[in-house]
């Protein structure tokens, strides 16, 4: 890569789509090439194509994805897999006709088997049963993975995949239902602040473990390693420590002022028991994330309160 490489961040006004863009700026990327969904329809196979072939980008970042939380998975599942699959089938495809040098792919931790040891290795891929709350999004990352996989063996197109944990950041989906747990739940502290509401009941147990990840750190991986990283095999990126749902919530609750009691409704599903990364194979590369956890609530909430008015109903 070097300054005047065209970057395709395909994604761009989304959480890691724009972190990604901030993040190859201030290294000196400004050769990027961005499209909003009112001017590409990435599920449009034909357009991508066109449209990569017309503008010759020699990088591709591929941060669009449609998301959303165990209530989202839950309720739209054939949306999750089909969307996500006509996304990557297009973008992967397309950048490979156009000869794009270097592509990145970005997955989740949800690819890993429900019960898988933990810390998650790489190594995990496909060995056990998905978490069945969020196995449609699941298999359509798991498919962008071995499309890469497969075009690099039969084409020798140097396609990488980056498999982050649990994000959040500003720029977030802070929608009360769809959204994922560390905006919902912000959104939910602040309301209960405002409206001086005696108690907040968070979905679970409060049991279960997690790993965050502020999306700062992953845009400064995804820059890291699309420059130092080729090979076929995914990456783990997180920080390696994880959290109760409880201490998460207690964490949220301090971050946003909040001073009533918590709850949590153990009728509601809890997800996967544990669920934190191995990253070692990202340390090796030279990438470690920087940004505690509460200091990323911090940002984060600062963001939001500057933009809560966009959220009100």
């Amino acid at each position: 890569m070097t300054p005047e490489s065209r970057i395709f961040v395909a994604g761009h006004r989304g959480l890691v789509g724009g972190a990604v863009v901030a993040a190859l700026r201030r290294r000196g990327f400004n050769n990027l090439l961005l499209a909003g969904r009112d001017t590409l329809d990435l599920t449009d196979r034909l357009r991508v194509r066109e449209f990569l072939a017309d503008e010759k980008p020699t990088h591709v970042v591929l941060a669009a994805a449609k998301v959303g939380g165990i209530h989202a998975n839950n309720t739209y599942p054939a949306d999750f897999l089909r969307d996500n699959l006509q996304i990557q089938d297009a973008v992967i495809d397309g950048a490979w006709r156009a000869g794009v040098t270097k592509f990145c792919f970005l997955g989740s931790s949800c690819i890993y088997p429900r019960l898988a040891p933990q810390p998650i290795t790489e190594e995990a891929l496909l060995t056990g049963p998905l978490e069945q709350t969020n196995e449609w999004y699941a298999i359509a990352k798991i498919a962008g993975i071995k499309m890469l996989q497969a075009y690099r063996r039969q084409y020798g197109f140097d396609g990488i995949s980056l498999m982050p944990t649990n994000l959040y950041g500003p720029g977030d989906n802070f929608h009360p239902e769809n959204s994922h747990v560390v905006p919902a739940l912000m959104r939910r502290f602040h309301e209960a602040r405002l409206g001086g509401v005696p108690e907040v009941i968070v979905w679970g147990t409060g049991t279960p473990r997690r790993e965050f990840l502020y999306v700062d750190d992953l845009a400064e991986a995804v820059c890291h390693l699309l420059a130092r990283y080729s090979g076929a095999e995914p990456v783990n990126v997180g920080t390696g420590v994880d959290v109760t749902i409880r201490e998460l919530a207690e964490t949220l609750a301090r971050v946003t002022g909040y001073a009533g009691r918590l709850g949590f409704d153990p009728t509601k599903p809890d997800g996967t028991p544990r669920k934190v990364l191995d990253v070692s194979r990202a340390t090796a590369l030279g990438f470690k994330a920087r940004v505690t956890l509460e200091e990323g609530l911090g940002r984060t909430y600062e963001w939001f309160l500057a933009h809560a008015a966009d959220y009100r109903r």
